[in-house]
């Protein structure tokens, strides 16, 4: 689906046909779509369908007056509770008439613009247009990684009453979520950083302000998700060493109990042979016998309570 919008003065409105300096918004676009775009506007096909790989990378690529930035942004998956949050690419195709979004799925990122919660944006300074998207989706990462670490305080209070395989296997996923979030915004990152030095963008005192704020921005969500995921494996390294405990007590609880048993099991199988034996022609032989064994267990068991 692809959209187009306009900024007035009453805000983004939509349009029916490509003008200058506006924005082409395509969400989960058909070949069809993509095709007429690139004849339009004489884009590369390329940069058009780079964005829709779900592995591409953070990168700039620069053919004549086309500029094509991949940035990785967050997304919570609701519908695969394994990964609960994950990245995807989003494409910005920068050139001096229009600027185009490309994402394989709705993002809450281009929301806030199209919702008008954004309202100091110009799609005529297309530099703080995109500066503004970069910003957006350090702020939503922040959002997603505060949420993973409540998730993640709250399995641990679970975790603390019962050791459970589901809340192990949750906290695995969160694992997972933030080791896709730091790759992310690490190649994010860099890729500003390239963004910044280019000779391409002309960037004013009042945007170079806005892409410090973005800078900043990213580096506190690296250290939020490098934080977290410390927290995090420590404490999978701590429940993996208290069931490993826990197995170990087990085992010694239950290699305790069968020397116990063992005893008179010893003492009931010598005077089960059919052999003379002591005291056998007693009529006391039976209760004699059970009460040699029940000593022997009974100091078998003080041996062990003793050792603990």
């Amino acid at each position: 689906m692809i959209s187009m919008y306009k900024k007035s003065d009453e805000g983004l409105q939509e349009i029916n046909a490509i003008e200058k300096d506006c924005w082409i918004n395509a969400i989960q676009p058909n070949f069809v779509e993509l095709n007429e775009i690139s004849k339009v506007l004489e884009i590369p096909e390329e940069f058009l369908t780079d964005p829709l790989d779900i592995d591409e990378r953070p990168r700039i690529e620069i053919e004549d007056e086309h500029i094509l930035i991949i940035l990785r942004i967050p997304y919570h998956d609701k519908d695969h509770p394994q990964i609960p949050y994950n990245t995807v690419p989003l494409g910005i195709i920068y050139s001096s008439d229009t600027i185009i979004t490309i994402c394989s799925m709705e993002t809450e990122i281009l929301s806030t613009f199209l919702d008008r919660r954004i309202k100091n944006f110009s799609l005529k300074n297309k530099e703080r247009f995109i500066f503004l998207i970069f910003l957006r989706t350090a702020i939503l990462f922040l959002k997603f990684l505060r949420q993973i670490s409540n998730m993640t305080n709250e399995l641990e209070k679970e975790l603390n009453k019962s050791m459970k395989n589901q809340e192990l296997v949750k906290l695995l996923d969160m694992e997972k979520s933030l080791v896709y979030f730091s790759t992310s915004l690490r190649a994010n990152e860099i890729m500003i950083g390239r963004l910044s030095v280019s000779k391409k963008f002309k960037i004013s005192a009042e945007e170079r302000d806005l892409l410090e704020d973005v800078e900043v921005e990213y580096k506190q969500a690296i250290e939020m998700a490098n934080v977290y995921s410390n927290i995090l494996s420590g404490m999978m390294n701590a429940f993996a060493s208290l069931i490993s405990n826990n197995l170990n007590a087990v085992m010694k609880s239950l290699a305790s109990i069968t020397v116990v048993l063992m005893l008179p099991t010893l003492v009931a199988s010598v005077y089960g042979m059919n052999v003379h034996l002591p005291f056998q022609e007693s009529r006391f032989a039976f209760p004699m016998t059970m009460t040699i064994a029940i000593l022997l267990a009974g100091l078998g068991a003080f041996f062990f309570l003793r050792k603990k």
